[in-house]
C-alpha cells in the first residue's frame, strides 16, 4: 500500500471511531481479520484500475491491428500495450461471401486499415492476422485487378506482417463471429401481475373474482396462477392494459396491422372482457397507421343514372379509343360520339395529336351535318375537352357541357360499353390486317347499329329512321313488297319515342335496383374531414410507390355535387383535381391519444407510480 493510500484510510478510520461507529479491540483475531479486508481491498482496486476498458490512443507508443475472417463476416481490434483502443466487425454481403478465404482475410486486413488510416498512416505499426500465406502477398508473380488495388492501398502504409494463430487471435476472431456468440433469446413480458391487483375492485370481475376466491362455483370462471380466466381466456379488467394489448394484437412487433376481423379472432382466442369486440372495433378503425397506408375500392355509393333524354340526338357523349395501330392515312385513333337515347353511335377515325380545334371541326363535319346541334355533351375530362377554346365554342351554340368525375370512367359508362364492343367488332373483321381497321370502321358502325340495344330493346335504326336500313339478304333475298307496318311506324313515331322513352327508364330503374344490391350508400356533408384516395393516375410521374401511403388527409368536404360526387378541399402541391367520386372518400376517425382508455373507465389507482399501467412499463 502506497504512503497515500495508508493515510487516506487512517483518516477513514479515525473519523470512525471518533463517531464512536467502530472500537479497538482486544482480540488477538483482529489482525488477521484485518488482514483480509486488506486483501479484499486490494483486490477491489487492481480490478477497477485494470479492467478492459477501451483506452486513449497514445500516438507515442506502436499501434498493433489484428484481423481475422470467417464465411459470415470480418472482424479487427486495434491495440496498444495489449489494451484495446477500438473494435470494428463487419457482416459480409452474398457474394462476398463465395470468396476464397485468402479474399476475405485479406479483405478484413482492408476494411480495417480504411477504417484506422487517421491512425495508422504517419507511423509504423504491426499487422496480425491468421492467415500465413498473406506474408507473400508482395512477392506473388499473377493477381488480379481486385488484389491489385488492394496491394496499391496496402502501400500507403509503413507495417510488419506478423502471422498470429486462430487460438491467441481471439478477440478478432469473436468479432467476425458475432452471431456464433448469440446462444439464447429470450422474451420475457413483466407486468400483468399487477392485474391481480386490480380484479377485487373492478366493475366487470369483482363478482366473480370474490367467488372464486371463496372456492364458490360461478360459471366458467377460474384463478389459475394468480389470475381470473374463463374458460382458457385470460379476463382483462379496466385499464389502460385492454387497449395495450389490442394495441400489441393489431400493430406490434410481430403483427402487421391486420384488419378488425383478424384482430378480433386473435383477440377473442387469448383474452376476454364485455365488449371485447365493440373496443377492438373502434381501435382498429381509428389507427392512423391502416387509415393512411389501407385503402382498396369499396362498395360506397348508390347507382345513380344519367338523366333519361326526351328525344333523339339530344344528348350526347364523346370518348376516343387510343392506341390503335397507325394506318397509311396517319390514323391511330377513333373518335366515339353515341346517342343517349337511340344508343346510335358514330365511329370517326382520327389523329392522336388532334387538338381541341381538329375535333371540333370533326365533331362539325361528321355530326352536326347530319344531326344538328345537340343540348348536352358528356365527356371525360381530356385536355381538348377542358380548354378555353372547346368551353367556348359550345357556350356560344348553347350546349351544356358535361366532365365526368377525374380518373372515375364509371360516369359515362355508356360510352366505355360502346368502346370496348368497337374493339371486339374491329379484332373480327380486320384479323391479321390490323393496319387495315379504318377502312372497314363503316361496317364496324353499320353493324353497330343495327344490333338490338338491351335498355331500348330496339336496334338504333329502326329509333332514329322509323325502319330497319336493307342488308344485301333484304336486296337480293326477300321480295320487294309494300309494308304497311312501315307506313304505320311513321305515323306513330312521336308514340315510338314516348314507348322507348319509358323503356329507358324502365332500364335504368332495374339496371338500379340490381346494382344497388352489393353497394351502401354513403353521404358526407360539407365541412366533414374525410381521407382522399390519390390513384396511382393521379398522382405525379415518379412518385407512385407500390409501399406508400394509399389515403391522404384529412381534407374537408367543400361541397356535394350530388350523392356521389364531392368536391374536397386539397393542398395546392398536389396539382390534381379536387372532384372526387364517393368511393375515393373514406370517413376519418381522430385517433385515440394513446393514453386514455377505450371506454369511459375510472382512473386506476397508482401503485408504484402507474406501475399498473402498461404505459409505464
Amino acid at each position: 500500500m502506497s504512503p497515500t493510500e495508508h493515510r487516506v484510510l487512517q483518516q477513514i478510520v479515525d473519523d470512525l471511531l471518533q463517531k464512536q461507529l467502530i472500537q479497538h479491540s482486544l482480540s488477538p483475531c483482529a489482525v488477521p481479520a484485518l488482514q483480509e479486508q486488506q486483501r479484499s481491498f486490494a483486490l477491489i482496486k487492481e480490478a477497477l484500475s485494470t479492467a478492459p476498458v477501451l483506452a486513449l490512443p497514445d500516438f507515442d507508443k506502436p499501434f498493433s491491428v489484428e484481423t481475422d475472417a470467417s464465411t459470415t463476416g470480418i472482424g479487427a481490434v486495434l491495440t496498444q500495450d495489449n489494451r484495446p483502443v477500438e473494435f470494428f466487425s463487419e457482416k459480409l454481403c452474398s457474394s462476398r461471401q463465395r470468396w476464397s478465404v485468402y479474399e476475405q482475410e485479406l479483405y478484413a486486413v482492408i476494411r480495417a486499415l480504411k477504417q484506422w488510416e487517421h491512425y495508422l498512416l504517419h507511423q509504423d505499426f504491426v499487422l496480425c492476422c491468421d492467415h500465413k500465406a498473406l506474408q507473400y502477398i508482395n512477392t506473388q508473380k499473377s493477381i488480379n485487378r481486385m488484389h491489385a488495388r488492394w496491394i496499391l492501398f496496402l502501400q500507403k502504409f509503413s507495417f510488419v506482417l506478423k502471422h498470429k494463430s486462430g487460438a491467441q487471435n481471439r478477440v478478432a476472431d469473436a468479432l467476425s463471429r458475432r452471431s456464433m456468440l448469440i446462444t439464447q433469446l429470450k422474451a420475457e413480458f413483466v407486468g400483468l401481475e399487477c392485474l391481480q391487483e386490480l380484479y377485487a375492485e373492478d366493475d366487470d370481475f369483482a363478482r366473480s373474482w370474490l367467488k372464486c376466491t371463496n372456492k364458490e362455483p360461478d360459471e366458467d370462471y377460474s384463478i389459475r396462477h394468480g389470475f381470473l380466466f374463463k374458460g382458457n381466456l385470460l379476463c382483462i379488467p379496466k385499464s389502460s392494459w385492454r387497449q395495450h394489448l389490442i394495441q400489441e394484437i393489431h400493430g406490434g412487433g410481430l403483427f402487421a396491422h391486420a384488419g378488425r376481423d383478424k384482430t378480433i379472432f386473435q383477440m377473442t382466442s387469448k383474452f376476454f372482457w364485455p365488449h371485447l369486440r365493440k373496443d377492438a372495433t373502434k381501435f382498429v378503425e381509428r389507427c392512423s397507421v391502416c387509415q393512411n397506408y389501407k385503402g382498396g375500392g369499396q362498395n360506397t355509393g348508390l347507382y345513380l343514372p344519367l338523366p333519361v333524354p326526351e328525344s333523339i340526338w339530344e344528348d350526347l357523349s364523346l370518348d376516343f379509343v387510343l392506341g390503335l395501330p397507325r394506318t397509311k392515312k396517319g390514323n391511330d385513333s377513333i373518335m366515339v360520339v353515341v346517342d343517349k337515347f337511340s344508343k346510335m353511335a358514330h365511329f370517326i377515325a382520327c389523329k392522336k395529336t388532334f387538338d381541341a380545334l381538329n375535333v371540333a371541326k370533326l365533331f362539325f363535319r361528321e355530326i352536326m351535318r347530319l344531326h344538328g346541334v345537340p343540348r348536352s355533351l358528356t365527356s371525360d375530362r381530356d385536355v381538348k375537352f377542358i380548354s378555353h377554346f372547346w368551353r367556348e365554342l359550345w357556350k356560344r351554340l348553347n350546349t351544356k357541357l358535361q366532365l365526368s368525375s377525374p380518373y372515375h370512367p364509371q360516369t359515362d359508362g355508356q360510352t366505355e360499353v360502346v368502346n370496348r364492343t368497337l374493339g371486339n367488332l374491329l379484332r373480327c373483321i380486320v384479323q391479321d390486317n390490323t393496319k387495315l381497321w379504318d377502312e372497314v370502321l363503316g361496317q364496324a358502325e353499320f353493324a353497330f347499329n343495327s344490333m338490338p340495344n338491351r335498355s331500348t330493346g330496339m336496334c338504333s335504326f329502326s329509333i332514329v329512321y322509323t325502319k330497319m336500313p336493307n342488308s344485301t339478304v333484304d336486296v337480293t333475298v326477300l321480295p320487294k313488297c309494300k309494308s304497311q307496318a312501315a307506313a304505320t311506324w311513321i305515323d306513330q313515331f312521336s308514340e315510338l319515342i314516348a314507348s322507348v322513352r319509358q323503356k329507358l327508364l324502365e332500364s335504368n330503374a332495374k339496371y338500379k335496383e340490381d346494382a344497388d344490391a352489393h353497394r351502401r350508400k354513403k353521404t358526407f356533408q360539407p365541412g366533414e374531414l374525410v381521407m382522399v384516395r390519390l390513384k396511382k393516375e393521379r398522382m405525379p410521374a415518379g412518385t407512385y410507390s407500390k409501399l406508400g401511403k394509399r389515403k391522404f388527409g384529412p381534407f374537408p368536404v367543400l361541397k356535394c355535387i350530388n350523392e356521389n360526387a364531392y368536391m374536397v378541399e386539397l393542398p395546392a402541391e398536389f396539382n390534381t383535381p379536387i372532384t372526387f367520386n364517393v368511393a375515393d372518400l373514406y370517413p376519418f376517425f381522430p385517433p385515440d391519444d394513446g393514453h386514455s382508455t377505450l371506454e369511459d373507465q375510472p382512473s386506476v389507482p397508482p401503485v408504484g407510480e402507474g406501475a399498473n399501467d402498461a404505459e409505464h412499463l
